[in-house]
């Protein structure tokens, strides 16, 4: 067996699944990987391309009737949200009729950004490639942009300011951990058996964090060490070893609201 797995070059996906991408887990089989950003494995995911693959949680609706949800590996956490950044102060209702920038239609981000904006919706949204958000919203190509990962660490340098942390804003709105990136393995697999191996993995990471450190490097995108070790610290937590009770309420909450509001369809459960 050679299992097909799709995970960003982000350094919590490269730390998380270094040791299985590397045969440093027992009875784990061997893998194939394809990187991708997740607004790619989102959509490539529609088609049950990969065994494995991490997505965002707002596609699950789509996609939970070909794979099912393990509960480590992904992206979960507090303090981690994204954020809505301008390149002047603005206040949110300012928003209304602006240009936004937005990594994927079916991230979890803009998935947020859509709860949150409900009053004052933005007149045009354009989904571009990550790397060119902040850029353009410098530029003046945007309005604004919502970002994630590392950009919460780098903004500044782009001369960006903050109108909105969304993780804040969910977190005070109901009081979960915010659901970012979900592992799903096809239905037909041994969920079990991934869930181990993984799990595994992610152990490893943290036992041999040095282990990884060449490999995260060559595929963080020129990122600082500093903005590296930052980024997997904050993104790869309790959470990602095992959703647990509190990570599955949350995922539900926001899968839920945003059925509520009409903006995915309903799904019948996760487990």
């Amino acid at each position: 067996m050679v299992l097909n797995l799709a995970f960003s070059p982000c350094p919590n996906d490269t730390f998380v699944f270094h040791a299985l991408v590397h045969g440093l887990v027992p009875g784990a089989p061997a893998v194939d990987v394809t990187y991708a950003d997740v607004d790619v494995t989102n959509t490539r995911a529609l088609d049950g391309a990969f065994d494995v693959v991490k997505v965002s949680y707002a596609a699950l609706p789509w996609l939970l009737d070909r794979y099912r949800l393990l509960p480590t590996g992904g992206a979960l956490g507090h303090g981690c949200g994204p954020l809505v950044l301008t390149r002047d102060r603005r206040r949110p209702e300012d928003l209304a009729g602006a240009t936004v920038a937005v990594p994927g239609e079916r991230t979890t981000a803009y998935l947020l950004f859509r709860l949150w904006s409900a009053g004052f919706a933005p007149g045009r949204i354009e989904v571009v490639p990550f790397a060119e958000i902040m850029p353009g919203v410098a530029a003046g190509r945007f309005d604004a942009g919502l970002v994630i990962h590392e950009a919460r660490f780098t903004y500044p340098e782009h001369g960006l300011t903050m109108l909105a942390d969304l993780g804040e804003w969910w977190e005070g709105e109901t009081g979960h951990p915010i659901p970012l990136g979900a592992i799903l393995a096809r239905r037909e697999l041994n969920a079990d058996a991934l869930t181990g191996w993984i799990r595994s993995s992610v152990e490893y990471a943290w036992r041999h964090p040095e282990a990884s450190a060449d490999y995260v490097a060559s595929h963080a995108q020129e990122m600082s060490a500093d903005v590296t070790g930052r980024h997997i610290d904050l993104y790869v937590n309790e959470f990602t070893a095992d959703l647990g009770d509190a990570g599955h309420a949350a995922v539900a909450d926001l899968l839920g609201r945003a059925a509520a509001a009409g903006l995915v369809p309903p799904i019948a459960g996760l487990r």
